[in-house]
């Protein structure tokens, strides 16, 4: 599971990195507000540790955005904060678990393994976009109502990009999380893009509103309309 650590103190930042990735945990860590929000507007995690207190972006500021982007991502709230103003706030802005520092990291563990199931447990069989829909259990595609036919890596590229709706979704991304390659190579940079072009024509041929963008030197990004 991947987790992003947003947090700013350095010795905290690698405190929590070396004991998540004892308890084998994929851990990104990012220390600045800017950067965060672009690592989890662009990747995929299955939970989120963020700092309010942070250079640029607040850690608030970055909850609110990711909600607001219907980005779902399970989100626990790390912060010396321990007013009752201030956990209601977090957790009216979007968090799902708030934490005060200091704090045993055996709770900590206990805490984002309760996230992630809950997580998965709110993951539901049937993906949707405006009149495109994905039923994960029979594994079918529909666009407009009429059945659309795809590979199976066509399939999984679209599943992908629906859950990362209107999100810009890297090459580096899907290389990762769909091709399950370890780093990127030019030749599988190519095929992302034949994969994606054929994926396109078959979901937005003959439609009005297009779904399937790209963001050109970013990656690409499904949305009703332009991005």
């Amino acid at each position: 599971m991947r987790i992003l650590v947003v947090e700013d103190e350095l010795k905290v930042a690698n405190a929590l990195r070396e004991g998540l990735q004892g308890e084998r945990y994929d851990v990104i860590v990012e220390r600045t507000g800017e950067s965060a929000f672009f690592r989890v507007t662009t990747e995929r995690f299955d939970a989120v540790l963020l700092d309010l207190t942070l250079p640029g972006r607040n850690g608030l500021e970055i909850l609110k955005a990711m909600r607001d982007r219907g980005i779902k991502t399970p989100v626990l709230v790390l912060t010396a904060r321990d007013s009752l103003q201030d956990r209601v706030l977090g957790l009216d802005t979007g968090a799902d678990d708030y934490m005060v520092k200091p704090f045993a990291f055996a709770e900590l563990i206990a805490r984002i393994r309760a996230l992630v199931r809950r997580g998965r447990a709110a993951d539901v069989p049937r993906l949707t976009m405006a009149d495109l829909e994905l039923d994960q259990m029979t594994r079918k595609v529909s666009r407009a109502g009429r059945p659309v036919e795809l590979t199976v890596r066509e399939f999984e590229l679209l599943e992908y990009l629906l859950r990362h709706e209107g999100q810009v979704v890297s090459r580096e991304s899907l290389a990762r999380d769909v091709w399950k390659e370890t780093s990127r190579t030019t030749p599988l940079d190519n095929v992302i893009d034949v994969h994606v072009a054929r994926l396109r024509r078959k979901i937005d041929a003959d439609q009005g509103t297009k779904l399937i963008h790209t963001v050109r030197g970013v990656g690409f990004m499904l949305h009703e309309g332009e991005p």
